[in-house]
């Protein structure tokens, strides 16, 4: 785990052990009141707020709101694999970041060097950015897109495991809950819902007052976008921080080869694995992709040999160790801190 050093010149981990409840806990409900959140992990309040103010400004910490894919992008998003020319992986790199419709990248071990997701957001051609833009970069070699066709696990469900299961049970009623049939377009929102929407974006924990005072309503009224965006489900709150904080710190990419007739159990049984993060059915040869994040190497060799191991169905499995988080969910990294995050996603 990353870890400071103190003045004594011992070394101290980025985060202590509260923290870490900290976190967890905003995994279950990214929204929850400070002071439910306070009395849940054990802490005054003021303690509480002066630790969440510290993880957000040294960068270790950020909510943010997942926009529904569905409502801002242009096409269903697409896995590339992209093989760079020798010596110019980091070159590619820089260029791929520029491009704001990719929403995540990870340096690869293997015959591909750079793992990313494309989501061509409103207003961007898919064919043009996969057939010009993208192999155009300088130093790419050859580039593998697979279509992603339907998720069965997105990074959003993802939970940090730690907590007893009475005080997940406390937070789970301060979750975010979709109670209003889905918004089917980015036009049903007025000109204050979209920027309302931008906001949450930006920040998850954004209060109604903070809304009002900057759009210029009443805090009843801001508080009523925000109810119609959490319930609709066009933003869901989630926790960003790096995995290695959190004692993961190996990134695995995971192919499962397996007859079409058993893509369903196969999704069923792998979404359950705690390590999982992404899973996916996609075009190409290998029909099922998944990324995790594990413990270590031991660990990700557990899950292939043990659990996947464990369907007879399976019929081949391609994995690939990643070698650095460079930008997951249109945030960039710095090491083991969270960078900025790619301006203007939301688009009408």
């Amino acid at each position: 785990m990353p870890r400071l050093v103190s003045a004594a010149g011992q070394p101290q981990p980025l985060l202590d052990e509260t923290d870490l409840d900290i976190v967890a806990a905003m995994h279950v409900a990214p929204r929850v009141p400070t002071a439910a959140l306070a009395e849940i992990v054990g802490l005054p309040v003021s303690t509480l707020s002066r630790r969440l103010v510290r993880l957000q400004e040294e960068r270790l910490l950020r909510v943010v709101g997942r926009f529904a894919w569905e409502l801002i992008t242009s096409s269903n998003p697409y896995e590339l694999w992209i093989t760079s020319a020798p010596g110019q992986s980091r070159a590619v790199l820089t260029e791929l970041l520029r491009i704001p419709d990719v929403q995540f990248v990870v340096q690869t071990s293997g015959p591909a060097d750079i793992y990313a997701n494309l989501f061509p957001l409103n207003g961007s051609d898919h064919e043009e950015l996969l057939a010009s833009v993208i192999p155009s970069i300088p130093g790419v070699r050859a580039i593998d897109s697979r279509l992603i066709l339907e998720p069965a696990k997105v990074g959003l469900a993802w939970r940090y495991r730690r907590l007893d299961d009475d005080r997940v049970a406390r937070l789970e009623k301060h979750a975010a809950v979709t109670a209003q049939p889905p918004l089917h377009d980015l036009a049903q929102l007025s000109e204050f819902e979209f920027e309302t929407m931008r906001m949450l974006g930006a920040n998850g924990r954004v209060t109604a007052a903070e809304v009002g005072r900057t759009l210029g309503v009443s805090a009843s009224t801001a508080a009523r976008a925000i109810r119609l965006l959490l319930q609709t489900g066009a933003v869901t709150p989630r926790v960003e921080i790096q995995s290695d904080l959190m004692g993961y710190p190996l990134h695995g990419l995971v192919s499962i080869d397996v007859q079409p007739r058993d893509i369903p159990r196969t999704l069923e049984r792998v979404a359950l694995h705690p390590s999982v993060r992404l899973l996916s059915t996609v075009t190409g040869s290998v029909p099922i992709s998944l990324s995790g994040v594990f413990t270590g190497p031991a660990d990700l060799a557990a899950f292939i040999r043990d659990d996947l191991g464990a369907m007879p169905w399976v019929r081949s499995i391609q994995s690939v160790a990643g070698l650095g988080l460079r930008r997951r969910y249109w945030i960039d990294r710095d090491g083991s801190r969270l960078g900025a995050q790619v301006p203007n996603v939301l688009r009408r």
